[in-house]
């Protein structure tokens, strides 16, 4: 992706989240300029990976297959393995008309995926067996606003604004919005976008940056680079 089609769905990204009342923390609003005065104040923010995330899969069409992503939180696998602590995290998320987050399952963790506000949010489901193959016959049973709801395997749940999905580690799920953009919520165990996305297909985690201008946004993607570079 080149810097400049980045910085563009940020802005577009900060406006929509903007007309559905969303504030996001301060550090949001921090460019690349103003990491250096936090200094060691700002690390769980690194460490943790909160902050701006965009992502086209890999795939180079952000329009069709890519997703917006701010996770505001997200405990530790310290904590984890602790069973005590930060277990949790939260995201704020953004899916375009049609664009389509690709199928993926996690090993360790639960979310739900909630329809904040906007349009149909879709939500295709599996199971996945002991290898992590999706199950193309089995029926899938998911706890839908906490009623459990059974489907037929590869069945898509259509969620209205309010509505919202609960995905347990082994169910594969790919998503997109149905009718317009949909600002979406999502609450869960630790995340770690590093060791615990399992996607079915070619699919890159982290997109590739082309830095034809400066960045607006750091993403969490940069912070290696371009904190490194800063310190």
């Amino acid at each position: 992706m080149k810097r400049s089609d980045v910085n563009e769905i940020l802005r577009q990204g900060m406006d929509f989240l903007a007309s559905h009342h969303v504030v996001l923390p301060p550090f949001a609003d921090w460019a690349p300029g103003d990491w250096a005065a936090h200094g060691g104040d700002a690390d769980q923010i690194v460490d943790r990976k909160l902050g701006w995330d965009i992502t086209d899969f890999g795939h180079g069409r952000f329009d069709q297959l890519g997703l917006l992503l701010f996770t505001l939180r997200n405990g530790s696998a310290a904590d984890l393995g602790r069973g005590r602590g930060m277990l949790y995290a939260e995201k704020a998320m953004i899916s375009r008309r049609e664009q389509v987050t690709p199928m993926h399952h996690h090993r360790i963790k639960a979310e739900d995926i909630i329809n904040r506000g906007g349009a149909t949010l879709c939500i295709q489901v599996y199971r996945t067996d002991a290898e992590g193959v999706l199950d193309e016959t089995s029926p899938v049973t998911v706890p839908c606003d906490g009623i459990a709801r059974t489907v037929s395997a590869g069945e898509t749940l259509r969620f209205a604004p309010g509505e919202s999905v609960t995905l347990m580690p082994g169910v594969a799920h790919s998503f997109w919005a149905e009718g317009g953009d949909t600002y979406i919520g999502e609450v869960s165990t630790v995340n770690d976008d590093d060791t615990d996305n399992y996607f079915h297909g070619d699919i890159g985690r982290f997109p590739t940056i082309e830095d034809d201008e400066a960045p607006l946004r750091l993403l969490v993607c940069d912070y290696a680079s371009k904190l490194a570079k800063a310190a």
